[in-house]
């Protein structure tokens, strides 16, 4: 499906501007180098502390990462072997200790390198790690690029969704709805609610929260977007609007249902070993979705006669209308659509990340823009395309770089395209003027 009308190249560059400057600004802030011992410890009323030590002698400059509920840190330990990290909430948090950064002949002998862990009845949680002599086990270069290009397109998948919601509702209005990232947490959310507070089955809960989420579609553009529409309202004073609604949105989340990080049951699960590479059932089930999901849109838009209705809309809406079609029913139909595949997005980002959060959508918002435009602004399937470039390149970035740092390769890889193909890898030159 492709964009018609006359396209601003002023606003387009603008747009694709102000996504660099976000990505780039986003990949600085959070890929800093890690600090040391001190440096981080006293910025959160939470803390994990630990000491690190071989035969009682204290071993510096050895790498502690701290990861959950969409936060990430690290540090190094200072000159006695002490390292402290604090976190913003009471979660369950993957500790990591690199055993890169040990001396040569010095492994973790016993537990391993990865310990899950989380607070008890007090705000500090001590984490130690068992050193002794022994062998390191090495992964080669390319199990590694193995398992990364599969984690990245499991990745990629579950952003298509979102991404092919917000090129679908671009392509028939031409919006740029910046509170699609609450339309991903919506999904999220709902199944929360449904599969853990109200306690129904998994699988009932994952259906009704798709349904809700589509209906929640419906909603906004019945209410909000419809009328705004009739009343002439300009592109730019609507993308305005959908900042403000995201950002009501979020902090209505965030006043519901607390800043904390809550799991989705299921989560956990034993990775399944196919050679080099390990997925969990859960990995292999969401790429499954994602797939399924991508093609029935696909067979939508090719095979039906609403699918049809929906690309005319999105060539030229006043020819579209001028043939009959109801061009405000096809919009109407769009949003639920782009609301259901958002929503189911934001299930599948559950337990991925794993855990549901009020901002998780927001976290992702950056990267969905980056997939639709890299694609091609409009273009369903360059929505895909763009989405699966996006995720294998994020995942492949960690071998060369700090994984803090990640979001820079699809930044790279924004900006090459764009560069050569300003329109994006399946969009088409417009003419202005």
């Amino acid at each position: 499906m492709e964009v018609t009308g006359s396209i601003d190249k002023r606003w387009l560059r603008a747009l694709v501007l102000l996504f660099v400057a976000l990505i780039t600004g986003l990949a600085f802030a959070s890929g800093a180098t890690p600090a040391h011992a001190d440096d981080i410890g006293g910025q959160y009323d939470f803390q994990f502390s630990g000491n690190v030590r071989n035969n009682d002698a204290p071993l510096e400059g050895v790498l502690i990462s701290v990861s959950g509920g969409g936060y990430s840190a690290e540090v190094k330990t200072d000159a006695n072997g002490h390292w402290k990290i604090g976190v913003p909430s009471k979660d369950t948090y993957t500790i990591t200790l690199d055993e890169s950064t040990l001396p040569k002949g010095i492994i973790v002998v016993k537990g391993g390198n990865t310990i899950q862990a989380e607070f008890g009845l007090t705000n500090n949680k001590s984490v130690n790690f068992f050193l002794g002599a022994g062998v390191r086990e090495t992964t080669s270069f390319l199990d590694q690029f193995i398992q990364r290009s599969f984690t990245g397109l499991s990745f990629g998948l579950l952003l298509a969704l979102a991404a092919l919601g917000l090129s679908l509702i671009f392509g028939t209005t031409g919006l740029n709805n910046f509170a699609h990232a609450e339309m991903v947490t919506f999904g999220a959310l709902a199944t929360l609610t449904l599969a853990v507070d109200l306690a129904w089955p998994l699988w009932l809960a994952l259906i009704a929260a798709i349904l809700l989420s589509g209906a929640f579609g419906f909603v906004l553009d019945a209410g909000l977007w419809a009328p705004l529409r009739r009343r002439g309202v300009g592109l730019v004073p609507m993308m305005i609007v959908s900042i403000g609604l995201s950002l009501a949105l979020r902090y209505l989340y965030q006043y519901l249902y607390g800043g904390s990080t809550r799991q989705l049951p299921g989560a956990d699960g034993k990775d399944l070993k196919f050679g080099a590479i390990s997925l969990s059932p859960l990995d292999l089930l969401s790429m499954g979705i994602s797939i399924l999901a991508v093609l029935g849109v696909a067979f939508f838009l090719l095979r039906t006669r609403l699918g049809k209705a929906t690309r005319a809309v999105s060539d030229n809406p006043s020819l579209a209308a001028a043939s009959g079609i109801d061009v405000d029913r096809v919009i109407r139909i769009v949003w639920v659509i782009g609301g259901a595949l958002a929503g189911l997005s934001g299930i599948l980002f559950a337990f991925y990340r794993p855990g549901v959060s009020w901002d998780m959508g927001f976290q992702i918002l950056l990267l969905i823009f980056a997939a639709v435009t890299l694609g091609g602004l409009g273009t369903a399937f360059g929505a895909v395309i763009g989405s699966l470039i996006v995720g294998f390149f994020i995942e492949i970035s960690t071998l060369w770089i700090p994984s803090d740092m990640k979001y820079v390769g699809a930044l790279v890889i924004l900006i090459l395209v764009l560069l050569v193909r300003p329109q994006g890898i399946l969009g088409r030159k417009e003419r202005i003027g």
